[in-house]
């Protein structure tokens, strides 16, 4: 019984862990003012609600759109949405196209609060 509530206590925690150092990451990443934050969601989730400074791409046109945004790959750049999945969709897309310097700032929400908390 112990083991289970151990490793039951273990998947709880290491998510939470990992989302705390994707926002630490992508929060310091934001001090650079050569980093680029890129908005997947939607066009109209965008035009409700957006970080400042952000540029949108919807994750399904990032392959096609991020040369314009960035053509060079080794630009740093910042990936959020509303949970973070379509943002580590986009991640892996930029990957596979040679892009390496991406962080997935996980969900709007957290990323705006954890942005907010620095002021």
């Amino acid at each position: 019984m112990r083991t289970f509530i151990a490793t039951l206590g273990l998947l709880i925690y290491l998510p939470v862990m990992a989302n705390e150092n994707h926002l630490h990451a992508a929060i310091s990443a934001l001090q650079n003012p050569h980093s680029v934050l890129i908005d997947v969601r939607t066009a109209d989730e965008f035009a409700v609600s957006a970080l400042p400074g952000a540029e949108q791409i919807d994750f399904e046109q990032i392959a096609s759109r991020i040369s314009a945004l960035a053509p060079d790959k080794d630009t740093l750049i910042v990936l959020y949405c509303r949970s973070g999945r379509r943002s580590g969709i986009a991640e892996d897309r930029l990957r596979a196209l040679g892009y390496s310097n991406l962080i997935n700032g996980g969900g709007y929400e957290e990323l705006k609060v954890a942005l907010q908390s620095q002021d």
